[in-house]
């Protein structure tokens, strides 16, 4: 019988500079904005209500950020991290124009770097994957690197090539949306009183809230992206695997962290880059996510007096509130309860 069915890529299938078109497109509708709230239950006034878009000057209520990246990130896995056994980090993301209900979205990809371990069971491949719309425009362009099983130990492996990465993205490169007015901020409907001033390098925020993951909610979500990696969907393989049971796609982490950090930061109303990101520990169904932030940077914006950009560290933690601010000792080591440090700049507006 002929096997008519894709594997997957294992490490050593991918080549240096190889430039990856994935498959499947995604057309985004309402549907899938609402289906977003209602698995993170996410406050930021701007993705919840055409007439607060429209005021800062958005044709209506765009799509979701960190939605934007999961359905991007989704069209990649099945030729970057089908068989993955985790998600290593992110950086060098900025995010484009805004993407609309009934916009198109598709994903490139270019391998940048690869490094077999020294195991020789696995390899960490580097990826830039550019998510553009139905008109070419980007969308979503960010780097991210992941841990890929090999098919066979004993295959050659290229070269070790680390790409060199920024360590952060310069805030004057920042993406803003046309026609963006923060003038018009709605203190009351954004549910804050909060300004771009307000905050100063230093500040933690405990975010309070805290949000326990159960089964259909992250396979939902995982659904949902069209991430097919198997350490997340199938619970008959991975109860044979590390942890005997599916591993919670890191990106629903990310998800959660950025809906609990509205309360302290609903200011910060649009995601506008990630500089980092690691998945620092795996989270499982059953676990609940905590969230604290820290803000590292407040920078002005070229020609703009009505809004700036926050860079902020959100910490994310599992069953452990953040009241602490659970983090790394003294060695550098994160707490056992940390499963997300992530490292991003957020637009807030500012008092004209």
């Amino acid at each position: 019988m002929t096997c008519m069915t894709d594997p997957g890529r294992f490490f050593e299938d991918f080549r240096l500079g190889e430039r990856i078109r994935h498959a499947v497109p995604r057309t985004l509708t309402t549907g899938d904005a609402a289906l977003y709230l209602g698995l993170t239950g996410s406050r930021f006034a701007l993705h919840c209500a055409d007439s607060f878009a429209r005021t800062l000057g958005y044709r209506q209520a765009p799509i979701d950020d960190v939605l934007v990246f999961h359905i991007v990130f989704g069209r990649t896995v099945p030729d970057i991290s089908l068989n993955a056994i985790a998600n290593l980090g992110y950086a060098e993301c900025r995010f484009g124009v805004p993407v609309y209900p009934g916009d198109t979205l598709a994903t490139v990809s270019e391998v940048i770097g690869l490094k077999e371990n020294s195991n020789r069971e696995t390899g960490i491949v580097y990826v830039r994957s550019t998510g553009t719309n139905q008109d070419g425009e980007t969308v979503v362009d960010y780097v991210r690197w992941v841990l890929v099983r090999k098919r066979d130990r004993n295959a050659a492996a290229p070269d070790p090539v680390v790409p060199k990465l920024a360590e952060f993205v310069a805030p004057a490169s920042l993406i803003l949306p046309e026609g963006l007015d923060a003038a018009r901020w709605d203190e009351v409907g954004a549910g804050t009183a909060k300004r771009w001033e307000d905050y100063e390098p230093g500040t933690r925020i405990d975010h309070v809230d805290g949000m326990t993951i159960e089964d259909a909610c992250h396979m939902t979500a995982t659904r949902l992206y069209q991430n097919n990696a198997r350490v997340h969907f199938n619970r008959h393989v991975e109860a044979q695997g590390r942890f005997g049971k599916r591993i919670v796609y890191g990106g629903h982490i990310v998800s959660l962290a950025r809906a609990l950090s509205a309360n302290g930061l609903a200011a910060g109303f649009r995601l506008a880059g990630i500089n980092g990101g690691r998945h620092v520990n795996p989270s499982f169904a059953g676990d609940t996510i905590y969230a604290w932030s820290e803000v590292l940077a407040c920078a002005e914006l070229p020609g703009r007096g009505d809004l700036g950009a926050l860079r902020v560290r959100s910490v994310a933690c599992k069953n452990r509130a953040a009241v602490d601010f659970p983090d790394r000792n003294a060695a550098g080591e994160a707490d056992p309860s940390v499963v997300l440090d992530l490292d991003y700049w957020v637009l807030a507006p500012r008092r004209v």
